[in-house]
């Protein structure tokens, strides 16, 4: 039994895994954050999901940074649903860490605008996760995807990505 084991794929250690995340500073909208309790399990380690949620509230206020409100993409009949998330935990943070979440919009293509994250210790020290996100704009009343982004969303998104792309 144990000459199978030792035939079975597995996986690096995390800490063997290159990360183009820890130590860049570049372009990188940083949103503080601190361990709740209800951020965890039981055992006072996060629970994986909340990352996510750390992630989307990141976004939502880089966007607010440079002029967009979300209720305001609404009120026009747009959202940006995620429509595909790369995630990988590296290690878990613990209750009462404290820990920045930086996330950058990588590229707007068409209607697809693409995000990078990390979710790292405020020394920068220690990454926690690292995470690419798509979105698309959807004309809610509608229900499907635009043809293109509205003009006033696409002007002040080009504030965020040098590498946008119609």
């Amino acid at each position: 039994m144990s000459e199978e084991k030792s035939h079975q794929p597995q996986l690096q250690p995390t800490g063997a895994i290159e990360n183009q995340y820890l130590h860049t500073s570049e372009n990188w909208f940083e949103y503080p954050m601190r361990v709740q309790p209800h951020h965890t399990d039981y055992a006072g380690v996060v629970w994986h999901g909340t990352y996510i949620a750390w992630m989307e509230e990141a976004r939502v206020e880089c966007l607010r940074s440079i002029g967009i409100e979300f209720a305001d993409l609404v009120a026009l009949g747009c959202d940006l649903p995620v429509v595909e998330m790369s995630v990988r935990y590296h290690q878990a943070l613990q209750l009462g860490m404290a820990a920045v979440v930086k996330t950058r919009m990588q590229e707007v293509t068409g209607v697809r605008i693409n995000w990078d994250y990390a979710i790292q210790s405020t020394d920068e020290q220690d990454l926690y996760v690292s995470a690419k996100v798509t979105l698309v704009a959807k004309d809610i009343e509608k229900g499907k995807i635009m043809r293109q982004l509205p003009p006033a969303v696409k002007e002040v998104l080009a504030k965020l990505s040098g590498s946008n792309k119609s």
